[in-house]
C-alpha cells in the first residue's frame, strides 16, 4: 500500500485540515486521477485522526466529486478531477460558508448576463417549465428543481472553457442549499419569473439585477441562519 507523507494533523482543525492535505497530494502531483486511496485505518493513521474526522472529510471530498468511494473497492480519485481546478478550489474553503456563496454568486452574475444573450427559446421555455414546477410543489421541498433552474441557465451559456466553473458552480448550489432551514416557494417563484422575464427580452442588464436581487436574498437566509 502506497503511503503518503503528510503532517500531523491538529486537532483545532480536525476534517478540513485533512481535506486540504489531500488537495495539496493532487496539487503537487503525488495523487494522480484514478489512483486509489489507501484504505481508512491507514488514512486514519497517517494525519493522526479519529474515523470520524475522516469520514467527515471524505465525504467532503465526494459531494465535490473529487473522490468516488465504491463499495467493496475502496476509494479512487475520480479520473476528470485533473480537468476541474475550480473544483479543487472550492475544497479548500468548502467551509468557509460566506466564501462559498460569494464564489457563486461571481460565477452567476457572469453566466447571466452572457446567457441574456445566448439563451435559445427551447432553453427558455425549459427555464420557465421548472419555474412553473416549483410553483406547484406544495410541500416546499424543490431543492433539486431550484438547482434544475440554475443549471439550465448557466449552461445555456454554452461554453466549454467554463464548463468546469458551471460543475462548481452546481456543488456550491448544493452545499449552501443544504444550508437553508426553511423555504418560501412564493418569493424563490417570484425571483425566478423575474429573471426569466430579463433573459426573455435579452436584458442583460436586467437580468443581472434580477440574480442579484434573489442571490443576495439566499445569501442573508443562509447568512443569517449560521
Amino acid at each position: 500500500m502506497k503511503e503518503y507523507h503528510v503532517d500531523t494533523v491538529k486537532r483545532s482543525t480536525l476534517s478540513q485540515q485533512v481535506l486540504e492535505q489531500i488537495v495539496q497530494l493532487l496539487m503537487n502531483g503525488r495523487l494522480n486521477p484514478g489512483d486509489k486511496l489507501p484504505a481508512e485505518m491507514t488514512l486514519m493513521e497517517q494525519f493522526d485522526v479519529s474515523r470520524p474526522v475522516l469520514r467527515e472529510a471524505l465525504s467532503s471530498l465526494e459531494t465535490l466529486e473529487i473522490i468516488t468511494r465504491r463499495p467493496r473497492e475502496g476509494t479512487f480519485i475520480n479520473d476528470r478531477v485533473g480537468s476541474s481546478p475550480f473544483k479543487v478550489m472550492l475544497a479548500l474553503s468548502i467551509n468557509n460558508i460566506p466564501a462559498v456563496i460569494e464564489a457563486r454568486m461571481s460565477l452567476e452574475l457572469g453566466l447571466v448576463t452572457m446567457a441574456a444573450e445566448k439563451i435559445t427559446d427551447e432553453q427558455l421555455e425549459k427555464v420557465k417549465q421548472t419555474n412553473d414546477l416549483i410553483k406547484e410543489n406544495s410541500t416546499g421541498d424543490y431543492g433539486r428543481l431550484d438547482k434544475e433552474f440554475h443549471r439550465l441557465i448557466a449552461q445555456s451559456v454554452n461554453n466549454p472553457v467554463i464548463e468546469g466553473m458551471i460543475d462548481s458552480l452546481l456543488i456550491a448550489h448544493e452545499k449552501t442549499d443544504n444550508l437553508i432551514t426553511y423555504r418560501e416557494p412564493d418569493i424563490t417563484v417570484e425571483h425566478h419569473l423575474a429573471i426569466y422575464e430579463a433573459l426573455k427580452k435579452r436584458d442583460p442588464y436586467e437580468a443581472f439585477n434580477q440574480m442579484y436581487r434573489h442571490l443576495s436574498y439566499v445569501r442573508k437566509k443562509i447568512l443569517d441562519g449560521l
